[in-house]
């Protein structure tokens, strides 16, 4: 089966594990792969992509072929299969725009991201590497609050003809205005911001529908997280979170019965705990009122590897934007968007995004 062209911005954490997933379950068959919701997607299993073109912005990455640069620094995650062989595909200098936070430049160079000097590509430039490339598909991995350089990139998919798997809280596949621009083009996005595998926004809902299911009032919540990678650091700015927090706020209201009210719900990112690296810890406490108006709370503690996580959802998502390709549809792809994304444009619970989902994995037409 011919294989999935994919190019990729941002070398980071959550690059390197999906780039060493693809390796790692070379060698694997259905029996033995740990780890992923589908192996077969479309008749696309894991190993059927390849990167053919990079973007990045840290002059450590930048030149490097793929399989270097994802070890590199202030890359920190797990390194679950060291043996990724050249992809023969160098990181391209990318666009900055508002990639970095101001306060990135004062840190430790072994934790934070250090531009490059390299002149930085027009729109043309980046379109043609996409082009020449033969790319089908591009997967944003920028910094959260990156609202800018996502909107270059997705200006680019469009222009390259592309399909746009966009994994960060900048609302492209939930803005009508972006919606319109993929449909129009007929290009296939998947958005917003990825759901991990199994990581606190998934948990939260989860429990969120059963106090539903069971009948308990649900009074209040909140959904604290910690952790050490960049994205943790990038956040230290409050003003790049935003988005984050809507999205992830929003994650948890839509399965909520009757809307909590805002004092009564807060979700996102909380701190940067360096010695964490890409672990990252979530703290969750839910208060509600069962039978008779008594009182209960939940706490609980999810300690999950970040990045592993992510890309555990991100290549079954890139699979169903080849899908999408290869039936010729364009604009938002609803149901995987409901399934694998915190923010789609259409909310659903998750059991029935689950459901759509293999309905649009099986048909055809």
């Amino acid at each position: 089966m011919e294989k999935i062209r994919i190019a990729i911005v941002g070398i980071g954490n959550c690059a390197s594990s999906l780039i060493q997933g693809i390796e790692y379950y070379r060698d694997k068959n259905a029996q033995d792969a740990i780890g992923l919701m589908h192996w077969e997607i479309g008749g696309y299993k894991p190993s059927d992509m390849e990167v053919v073109a990079a973007f990045d912005i840290d002059r450590r990455k930048v030149g490097l072929d793929v399989a270097e640069a994802i070890f590199a620094p202030p890359n920190c995650t797990t390194v679950f299969c060291s043996h990724v062989p050249p992809t023969g595909v160098n990181v391209s200098m990318g666009r900055i725009l508002d990639g970095v936070a101001e306060h990135m430049v004062d840190v430790d160079e072994r934790y934070s991201f250090q531009p490059s000097a390299r002149p930085e590509p027009s729109k043309a430039e980046v379109v043609k590497i996409l082009q020449d490339s033969r790319a089908e598909i591009l997967v944003n991995y920028l910094p959260v609050g990156s609202q800018e350089a996502t909107e270059f990139y997705a200006e680019c998919a469009l222009d390259a003809g592309v399909g746009f798997v966009n994994c960060i809280p900048v609302f492209i596949a939930s803005n009508p205005l972006w919606e319109d621009k993929f449909r129009l083009n007929k290009v296939p996005i998947i958005g917003d911001d990825i759901k991990s595998q199994l990581g606190a926004t998934i948990t939260h809902r989860a429990l969120a529908n059963q106090f539903q299911k069971r009948g308990v009032k649900i009074d209040r919540t909140y959904q604290i997280n910690t952790g050490g990678n960049t994205d943790f650091l990038n956040m230290l700015d409050r003003r790049r979170l935003d988005s984050k927090k809507e999205s992830k706020t929003e994650a948890v209201q839509s399965v909520v019965r009757e809307r909590l009210a805002h004092e009564n719900i807060h979700v996102g990112p909380s701190d940067y705990v360096p010695w964490q690296k890409d672990n990252k810890v979530c703290f969750i406490r839910m208060e509600g009122r069962l039978f008779g108006d008594v009182p209960m709370n939940i706490e609980l503690r999810l300690s999950v590897e970040d990045s592993p996580n992510s890309a555990g959802v991100v290549i079954d998502a890139i699979r169903c934007c080849k899908l999408g390709l290869d039936r010729g549809l364009g604009g938002v792809l609803d149901s995987p968007s409901a399934f694998f994304m915190k923010h789609p444009p259409k909310q659903f619970v998750d059991d029935e995004a689950y459901e759509m989902t293999e309905r649009f994995i099986a048909n055809p037409s």
